[in-house]
């Protein structure tokens, strides 16, 4: 059985590529999409309490755009690295922000000369306050609340995405920088998901906390570029990852266990050489579900909204060289039941308040586009 996404209705919008075959279809979930507006290879988005957005262009900017597509740009974004992978990450709001107007933001800094040898870089968390006035938008009083820690050299594996949980505590997905063992090292923050205050400080309950240094941040390790997490019904946390070639994984993750990047993976190393997988080593956590060929995700969503309600407590991967949209049942044993082909890179999704599907594709032209029922 195979599934078309229903796009016809909105200005002769095209999904390339036709249908992707996919285990389990449902051909009755079928949806509208509505383009909303395009940006310069945008990263992340996260909803207002007035409904507005903010938007994270890789290159830097910061944008507050309605529902309709208009856009501002937020001044007192720091300065980013931008290069390969990095650049201006995340966006989040303080679970009181209605409150407090913290905003917190992820991005690439090179190093300084306080910070690490020269044409290095790593990843960074500030938050501050995003003051909105009709003249406009500005983030003041930008602290650092964390570093990756140690700067090193290249442009990839970065991760930065970040998610509160409901009791306000912080998480940060670190990558390992393509430098493999900084993931099982326990000097390094590389390589990790990251657990918080929201004011940087380290919870006294944290797995690791009695070791102190970076270590104490560290909720779980081996992990490998992970750039999607997401909380289910139950505050369950899930973390999807891109492996090596092949071995894409979705992790359920519980506090100080190990998932063995990059000791074992279901992928091989780019150069052919095999990496044993995770069967192997019953001592590290397996994925609940992996990919080869890869998915490449870019983002994860669990859904919780009415607009599609057969949808409720599934999972959702941003699909980047996929092209795709992946649907994901976690009852059960978890697997892949839909793929919808998007036709470009997908490099986030995230729900709406009206329980909408929106997603950030990637690139110099990456369109917001929102996803409705079928008529």
């Amino acid at each position: 059985m195979r599934f078309c996404v229903n796009a016809g209705f909105i200005l002769g919008l095209m999904i390339a590529g036709g249908c992707e075959a996919a285990p389990g279809e449902d051909p009755s979930g079928t949806f509208q999409i509505e383009e909303i507006a395009s940006f310069d290879r945008p990263w992340a988005l996260t909803f207002l309490p007035d409904g507005r957005m903010l938007v994270t262009e890789k290159p830097g900017s910061l944008l507050l755009v309605s529902a309709d597509g208009d856009k501002l740009e937020v001044a007192g974004v720091p300065e980013v690295d931008f290069g390969g992978q990095g650049g201006l990450g995340d966006v989040v709001l303080h679970p009181d922000y209605s409150e407090n107007s913290m905003v917190y933001l992820s991005y690439v800094e090179a190093a300084g000369a306080a910070q690490g040898e020269e044409d290095t870089r790593g990843a960074v968390v500030v938050r501050g306050r995003l003051e909105l006035t009709e003249r406009g938008a500005a983030l003041e009083d930008l602290e650092v609340i964390w570093r990756q820690t140690p700067k090193v050299t290249g442009r990839g594996h970065f991760g930065h995405r970040l998610l509160f949980d409901d009791n306000g505590y912080l998480f940060i997905s670190s990558g390992e920088r393509q430098k493999f063992t900084p993931a099982q090292d326990m000097a390094q923050n590389l390589g990790k998901i990251i657990r918080l205050h929201d004011d940087g400080s380290i919870p006294a309950d944290n797995p690791f906390a009695e070791s102190g240094g970076v270590a104490a941040q560290v909720w779980t390790l081996g992990q490998r570029n992970p750039l999607g997490l997401a909380f289910d019904a139950d505050g369950q946390l899930w973390e999807i990852e891109m492996g090596p070639a092949g071995g894409d994984e979705l992790n359920l993750i519980v506090a100080g266990s190990n998932y063995g990047y990059p000791v074992v993976s279901n992928g091989d190393h780019y150069n052919g050489d095999d990496i044993p997988d995770h069967h192997t080593r019953p001592e590290f956590v397996a994925p609940e579900v992996w990919w080869t060929p890869v998915i490449s995700p870019g983002g994860l969503m669990i859904y919780s909204g009415e607009l599609f309600p057969d949808w409720q407590g599934d999972a959702f991967a941003a699909g980047l060289s996929s092209k795709s949209l992946v649907r994901i049942n976690l009852e059960g044993e978890p697997a892949e039941v839909q793929r919808f082909a998007m036709g470009e890179r997908i490099r986030a999704v995230v729900q709406g308040p009206q329980g909408a599907i929106y997603l950030l594709e990637d690139g110099k032209d990456g369109r917001l586009l929102k996803l409705l029922p079928a008529a």
